[in-house]
């Protein structure tokens, strides 16, 4: 997954609810666009090149995996949404609310409709107070000044008066401050790195991921199963237990909280689908014997989806020693975690069908995925 780009948003209003349509065109971004990053202080400002009331002006910061004219077409919809009516006089006039873009990571875009950095910010003082909340030390592209040098610099004298009112970021209302360790599951294919991924970088988690890419015997198994199945269960039996007692012995201060993209019994789920019966019963002691003492996340999460999606997404990612999967393997593992998942009493688990949602692309998927984590 490519990051998201970084992008200041200017927010203005002066007709109607003004703090209501700020922070209803806030949670609205939130949806449809991307993740809020930061928002600045609200500032009371004198309407501009037109008889008006004043308006509430603010800034935010958000990361979106949108395009230029994407991120333009969404803020369009979200000001028609909220009452914003365009007339075809290019005067200035009240309106409910006003979304610009000022900033795109460092792009400079001109387009007949859309230009990048917005025309003429840095001359308002409107818009560089609330920016300089925010990023002070964010370079304009064009003019090659900091926010912080163009606001001591600006010739406007307009007044701009900050209130005491903060609006919300709409990320709060996910709550992961009670969860220290959240491990995620699921078959091959399901979409737990991404899912972890995501939760890790919106959330301050900290991140751990499964190193299947280093082990050798992989290809090799999905091209002799029997050959090599219990060789590849013993190679990860060592790996995991090694991985997951330094990533969770090692504390960062600076996170809030971990992120798995898989659970340590995920090796004997595996391991009773590959493993004769004799073999299986072997590995299943010094399973228990490695893993006695390891620390058990208190929220599971095993994301299901069936096979037709699964092996699409295995096909999408390509792997190469993955594109011959056989459904029915996908199934026996699919099987093998609702099985153990039945019958598990020592996890709390949350099950979480996403066949028909796709996280990645959707953002409401995503979003309605973290209500179903944070509510379970």
């Amino acid at each position: 997954m490519n990051p998201p780009n970084l992008v200041y948003i200017a927010l203005g209003s002066n007709k109607g609810d003004r703090l209501k349509y700020l922070q209803k065109a806030i949670d609205l971004i939130f949806e449809r666009v991307g993740k809020v990053c930061s928002i600045a202080k609200v500032y009371n400002t004198p309407a501009m090149g037109f008889k008006g009331d004043d308006f509430l002006n603010t800034c935010i910061s958000i990361e979106t995996h949108l395009s230029e004219n994407d991120l333009l077409e969404e803020l369009l919809t979200i000001e028609t949404q909220l009452d914003r009516k365009r007339s075809t006089s290019k005067e200035y006039e009240s309106r409910t609310i006003d979304l610009d873009i000022l900033l795109y990571s460092d792009e400079v875009v001109k387009h007949k409709n859309l230009q990048i950095p917005h025309p003429k910010f840095q001359d308002r003082m409107f818009v560089l107070q609330p920016l300089n909340d925010i990023a002070s030390k964010v370079v304009h592209p064009i003019v090659k000044q900091n926010i912080a040098e163009l606001l001591e610099n600006c010739s406007d004298e307009s007044l701009v008066e900050p209130i005491n009112i903060w609006l919300k970021n709409p990320s709060k209302q996910f709550d992961f401050t009670k969860r220290n360790y959240i491990a995620i599951e699921g078959n091959i294919g399901a979409g737990k790195t991404s899912l972890s991924h995501k939760i890790s970088h919106d959330f301050n988690a900290k991140l751990i991921l499964e190193r299947f890419a280093d082990n050798p015997f992989l290809p090799k198994f999905y091209e002799a199963p029997q050959r090599y199945a219990f060789t590849l269960e013993m190679s990860f039996l060592a790996d995991r237990y090694q991985q997951i007692s330094d990533d969770l012995s090692q504390l960062d201060l600076f996170k809030d909280f971990i992120v798995s993209d898989y659970d340590i019994y995920k090796s004997l789920i595996f391991s009773k689908i590959t493993l004769p019966e004799d073999e299986f019963k072997l590995y299943r002691k010094l399973f228990y014997l490695m893993y006695k003492d390891i620390a058990k996340p208190d929220l599971y999460i095993y994301l299901y989806q069936n096979t037709e999606r699964l092996q699409e997404n295995i096909k999408k990612r390509g792997r190469d020693y993955e594109q011959n999967i056989d459904s029915a393997y996908l199934e026996k593992i699919n099987s093998g975690y609702l099985e153990f998942l039945k019958n598990q009493n020592e996890l709390n688990v949350k099950i979480i069908d996403i066949s028909e949602r796709d996280f990645v692309k959707n953002r409401a998927d995503y979003l309605w995925i973290l209500n179903e984590i944070c509510n379970a």
